[in-house]
């Protein structure tokens, strides 16, 4: 195991070297591809083109994973099944109204009666009320 190691090692950190050194490299050519012409602005050279790409990296994020991952929604979705299946109509319905109720991404279905304006005072499924 530790010569495989030995072997992997080496080779990851010079993968890791060439992505960075072809990422500052793209960032390098379309920066002085596109901006000196449309706005002015001078060239970089290679460090700078390094700089922005790692500060684009800290301020917008990217080359990782964003928000949850797809297994996390996944197990989610099925806990949400789960949670579903176990609950009565009444309950069913109680939940769908307390969705409604907060402005979710799906199709509303709410009438234009004064009295679904007013916020929903009972608590969420499976959840006690608390002071």
């Amino acid at each position: 195991m530790r010569r495989r190691w030995r072997f992997l090692a080496p080779l990851a950190i010079v993968g890791i070297l060439l992505f960075v050194a072809i990422g500052g490299a793209v960032v390098q050519l379309l920066w002085n591809w596109l901006l000196p012409s449309l706005f002015g602005w001078p060239e970089v050279t290679f460090w700078q083109a390094l700089a922005l790409l790692a500060l684009c990296r800290i301020l917008f994020g990217g080359f990782g994973r964003h928000g949850v991952s797809r297994r996390f929604r996944g197990r989610m979705r099925e806990r949400m099944a789960e949670r579903w299946e176990r609950m009565t109509p009444d309950e069913r319905e109680r939940f769908k109204q307390g969705m409604r109720g907060r402005g979710s991404c799906g199709a509303s279905t709410r009438s234009e009666s004064p009295d679904n304006d007013a916020p929903s005072t009972a608590p969420a499924p499976g959840r006690a009320a608390s002071l």
